[in-house]
């Protein structure tokens, strides 16, 4: 289909391209298939690329402005709206098409008020039960089907979600997933923004933080991870999603592995509030390492009601209005991820100009068990620099050692540096490669 299009406007590709680094710069990196489908869904109404067929030039060239806008809307709407505001808590990307051919479809731009809300609604739960992970365009199709007129659209697509699932109430068991890929680990995410979580130490609202790479929030293991391996626990129980909060890098820093029964007695006796935020059970006794299991089964409890409670409001319409930024999220995204970026970028011009092949940004690696993502490298050759002669290798920046671990198992090579990624291509990529299993530093 992409072939059809450029040899009828050779600057497609580039185009297309184009846009697609400007929301890489925001923190989101969307493949060029997404955005074709996106372009397909808004000029033909279908998801199949075969659709495109009987698409004229000048209508593809309009297509993908109007895509480019009302993706644009629809990530500045979920990252403001469920603060959502970054790649690897953006789930179900494979509602985008669906969401920018509602906003072509009503005037160029997103439903408000309660229309909106009952939008995003269907949105998340498309992401916590995985609506498009399976037959992508026979469920996409059915969906553009049910949003072919504007009048009652939302209602239908929630029906359609029904009929998968039934009851969309969400249970302490759906957060029994561990790891970072885990589908209610943005539930999580959201959570700590939409619903006000406050930093231990500083006692500011965690939403006044952007949680993008390099800005102020980390992940926190409220039981540490060390020493839940000391006590004999397994790697899925010491990476529950029950165990996960997020507090500003400061705030981590200061904790770092102490019990929870010390620091935790610390900020409750400060403030109760500020560790019932995080929805932690308040009973003392299961902030001791030997109760750990039943802390986590507690938390899960919490969290279920929690999550329930803000998708009723949602569906109902009565998530208070949130003040929006003077300048669009997107904006203020891009500038935060800015400076990462713009590294990624001259490693890929320095790699091309020694002639070897680009990388790929933001390549999921899966859980072999689970098929849940459980790393996002940042940059990275599947096939290796000299494909197929060389293993895959992969360039991972400010990531934990839980990543790096992945990333390892997974077959690459990897380097947290870009000069010790720059010495191992002068070294090695030209001789042949000596296979090493761990990354280098």
């Amino acid at each position: 289909a992409l072939a059809k299009v450029c040899a009828d406007w050779q600057e497609a590709r580039q185009e297309m391209k184009q846009r697609l680094a400007k929301w890489r710069r925001a923190g989101f990196t969307f493949k060029l298939e997404l955005l074709l489908r996106c372009i397909t869904s808004i000029t033909t109404g279908e998801a199949m690329f075969a659709a495109l067929s009987n698409v004229s030039t000048a209508r593809f060239q309009q297509g993908l402005k109007d895509a480019e806008k009302a993706i644009d809307q629809c990530l500045n709407l979920i990252a403001s709206r469920l603060g959502l505001d970054h790649d690897r808590v953006f789930g179900s990307r494979y509602s985008l098409p669906l969401l920018a051919h509602y906003a072509v479809l009503n005037g160029g731009k997103l439903p408000l008020g309660k229309e909106r809300d009952r939008l995003l609604y269907w949105y998340i739960h498309t992401f916590l039960w995985g609506r498009y992970a399976g037959s992508t365009e026979t469920v996409l199709n059915q969906d553009l089907e049910a949003a072919k007129t504007i009048g009652g659209a939302v209602d239908r697509l929630i029906s359609n979600l029904r009929l998968l699932r039934g009851d969309l109430r969400v249970q302490p068991g759906d957060f029994r997933g561990w790891n970072r890929g885990a589908r209610f680990y943005p539930m999580l995410y959201m959570l700590t923004r939409v619903c006000h979580a406050k930093d231990f130490e500083s006692q500011v609202d965690l939403s006044h933080h952007l949680l993008g790479h390099n800005s102020g929030l980390e992940l926190h293991h409220i039981f540490p991870k060390a020493l839940l391996y000391e006590a004999g626990y397994k790697k899925s129980e010491v990476n529950a999603l029950a165990n996960f909060t997020f507090l500003t890098k400061d705030t981590n820093l200061l904790v770092s592995d102490e019990l929870p029964e010390t620091y935790l007695t610390r900020y409750a006796d400060r403030n109760p509030a500020l560790v019932n935020s995080h929805w932690i059970p308040m009973d003392r006794n299961l902030w001791k390492i030997e109760n750990y299991r039943e802390f986590l089964e507690e938390r899960r409890k919490r969290l279920a009601e929690v999550a329930n409670a803000f998708l009723d409001q949602l569906h109902g319409g009565t998530v208070p209005e949130t003040e929006q930024p003077t300048a669009p999220l997107l904006e203020q995204l891009a500038t935060a991820e800015a400076e990462e970026e713009r590294v990624l970028a001259e490693v890929n011009d320095w790699i091309r100009s020694k002639g070897l092949v680009e990388g790929e940004f933001a390549i999921e690696v899966l859980d072999t068990e689970t098929q849940e993502i459980s790393a996002v490298i940042d940059i990275g050759w599947p096939n290796g620099l000299q494909e197929g002669l060389s293993q895959p290798v992969a360039l991972l920046l400010n990531e934990d050692e839980e990543t790096e671990e992945t990333v390892n198992q997974a077959g690459y090579r990897f380097f947290t540096s870009v000069e010790s990624f720059k010495r191992y291509v002068e070294r090695e990529v030209s001789p042949a490669e000596v296979l090493l299993p761990l990354g280098e530093r």
